[in-house]
């Protein structure tokens, strides 16, 4: 998906995740018709309504992180996939802003920038993400297998929610853990929390 620059406008705001949510459904549409998915299959596989997902695909609901992550699961991709087609590996590749494959969600506010170029072989995924204050992505599934994430908060103060507790992490910290379970990020701080984080991916 497009990035642009955030703007102090919500009009603008608006208007761009209005832009957004079109390309990411025919996306989802394209994934489902090429592994030969119908609607009820891949509500079942995912745990998103049928009639969520065809809103979605239409166009006509822009998905929150949570409903987007498990719809990518439901099709055995992962979120950066989800939101822009994989391409042959090149040598060097330049990202500038607009380039970088963008998701916003509307409800919590929070935005996830990929910042490495889609390859096909996915060999490493780097992830920016900014969370307003007091702002959480809801919980996230859990992988199923044990890939390591290593994140790094920048700005702010993030909260981590397992589901057998919870880690503080501060500005300037450093933090490791494998997302085979359930999870939330969540901005316990006054103003925006801006972090990254990084995991190996492999061929599906």
């Amino acid at each position: 998906m497009r990035n642009v620059k955030p703007s102090s406008s919500g009009v603008e705001e608006a208007e761009l995740e209005a832009a957004e949510a079109p390309r990411l459904g025919a996306r989802i549409r394209e994934l489902r018709q090429e592994q030969g998915l119908t609607l009820e299959a891949l509500a079942e596989r995912s745990g998103v309504s049928r009639a969520m997902i065809s809103k979605v695909e239409r166009g006509t609901n822009n998905p929150t992180l949570v409903v987007a992550v498990r719809i990518a699961q439901g099709l055995g991709v992962g979120l950066s996939e989800l939101m822009s087609r994989p391409r042959p590996k090149q040598a060097r590749v330049l990202l500038p802003p607009e380039q970088q494959p963008t998701f916003r969600d509307a409800e919590s506010g929070a935005v996830r920038q990929l910042l490495v170029p889609p390859f096909e072989t996915r060999d490493v995924e780097f992830v920016r993400f900014t969370l307003p204050a007091r702002a959480s992505t809801g919980e996230l599934p859990g992988k199923g297998v044990a890939v390591g994430k290593y994140l790094a908060v920048e700005k702010g103060t993030l909260r981590i929610d397992f589901p057998d507790g919870s880690v503080t992490v501060e500005s300037q910290d450093a933090f490791y853990f494998e997302a085979d379970v359930p999870h939330a990020f969540v901005n316990v701080g006054r103003g925006e929390c801006v972090f990254y984080f990084a995991m190996a991916r492999g061929p599906r």
